[in-house]
């Protein structure tokens, strides 16, 4: 009897900023590979998150949210997800059901449809029918069909997973033949010191909203396995102004430690072990030193501990407590 045919092929993810392409990434994966926040623009990297369904592997795209902002950053990122496109077998026009077409949708479409080629299957998914009447759903689909023929058309919501087993379907049967380039147990093409810092990212846009620049970054200053199993991490968060500094660690560290607590606790059940989580706080450009905050598990009893101080060295350890 004939094997089955294994696949493998890569499936691109664009769209404008806040569609939800980063949830609908993390639902058809089945767990966190790309960050989620009410904040615009927060995917930074054209990350890759892989599915496998029967005999194919999928290796998922997630772009920055295009949009047509003149900011510098901004066509850096719109760069970014444009190039996510160069090589795709799939790419998936993603847009909100829950907001009406704009001339930018009109824009984008037409972009979108200039960047794909008939070489490529193309697909539009419209996201947040959870949001909106249905009988919206079918005049929404050919407006935004009338210039550009997809291969086939979705509806989804990214949030409760309605309709993303039919995407998943659609997915897996048309990615090309092909041997598997991944592990069939990996989910991301990432490092661990990556996913560690996108969660700390996360935790921060959650909870400052539209406080932070979208200029923050997080990066990992040192990353020390211990004896005991656990992992020691240690994280710089870096944003432009002096003024952002302060407003990233809160009123006696407050914000901080909140953020340091709850990327901790995630990052840990990544890991599936403890971790002791340090953050810093610099600007960019400048000389302040930076403001840090230590979250630990205690391998005892699990309870957090947590230190603030002011370092005097930019890759010091903690001053003492005040």
């Amino acid at each position: 009897m004939k094997m089955p045919e294994s696949r493998f092929g890569t499936a691109c993810l664009v769209g404008k900023p806040n569609v939800g392409k980063s949830t609908l990434l993390n639902q058809l994966v089945g767990q966190k590979v790309s960050i989620v926040s009410h904040k615009a623009q927060t995917t930074r990297q054209n990350i890759t998150g892989i599915l496998v369904s029967g005999e194919s592997q999928i290796a998922f795209v997630d772009t920055p949210g295009i949009s047509f902002s003149r900011r510098t950053h901004d066509r850096r990122l719109v760069a970014t997800a444009w190039n996510g496109v160069a090589g795709a077998d799939i790419v998936l026009l993603m847009v909100s059901a829950a907001k009406s077409p704009t001339p930018e949708s009109s824009a984008l479409i037409e972009t979108f449809s200039g960047f794909t080629t008939e070489h490529r299957r193309r697909a539009l998914v419209i996201n947040k029918i959870d949001l909106v009447r249905r009988s919206l759903l079918l005049p929404l689909t050919r407006r935004l069909t009338a210039s550009v023929e997809f291969d086939a058309v979705f509806m989804v919501s990214a949030r409760t997973g309605d309709g993303v087993d039919d995407l998943t379907a659609w997915l897996a049967s048309n990615v090309p033949a092909g041997r598997w380039q991944y592990d069939k147990d990996q989910v991301a093409d990432m490092s661990v010191q990556f996913a560690a810092c996108e969660i700390t990212r996360e935790k921060l846009f959650l909870r400052l909203h539209q406080e932070v620049p979208y200029q923050l970054t997080v990066e990992t200053d040192q990353w020390e396995e211990k004896a005991d199993g656990s992992v020691r991490i240690s994280q710089f968060i870096s944003v432009p102004r002096k003024s952002q500094q302060k407003v990233v660690v809160g009123t006696g560290g407050a914000v901080l430690l909140e953020v340091g607590k709850r990327s901790r606790q995630e990052i840990s059940a990544m890991l599936g072990r403890p971790a002791h989580l340090f953050l810093r706080v610099r600007v960019r450009e400048g000389t302040a030193p930076p403001v840090c905050a230590g979250s630990m598990a205690r391998s005892g009893d699990g309870g957090p501990v947590q230190n603030i101080g002011t370092s005097k060295r930019q890759h010091g350890g903690l001053a003492q407590r005040r």
